[in-house]
């Protein structure tokens, strides 16, 4: 099996009128879509429980400008296909961009 990790993406666009970025009270963050991540070779829902956990530092990112966040995981059937490589097969014949695959050990 394998667990597909999906993601939320913010930037933020509160710009200050001397050119500095808006942080904190002043940021304005917009959801700008997100990713998905697969981790194949799990087991069951433990391993996978685990295997997300242990993979949230290398997925979240937080910074003034940007923010990553996991938002939810599905363990998934090894032959699963996202649904970004769902619509590149139906459209393009082909997947190009396949989702991002992680190492678990």
């Amino acid at each position: 099996m394998k667990v597909v990790i999906y993601t939320q993406v913010y930037e933020n666009y509160a710009w200050n009128e001397d050119g500095s970025i808006g942080t904190g009270k002043d940021a304005y963050w917009k959801a700008k879509g997100g990713d998905e991540y697969v981790v194949t070779g799990i087991w069951d829902q433990e391993e996978a429980t685990t295997a997300v956990m242990v993979l949230r530092e290398q997925i979240e990112k937080a910074n003034d400008y940007y923010t990553e966040t996991i938002v939810d995981w599905e363990l998934v059937d090894n032959d699963y296909l996202t649904q970004f490589e769902r619509d590149q097969l139906e459209y393009e014949g082909k997947i190009e961009f396949p989702a991002k695959v992680l190492e678990w050990a």
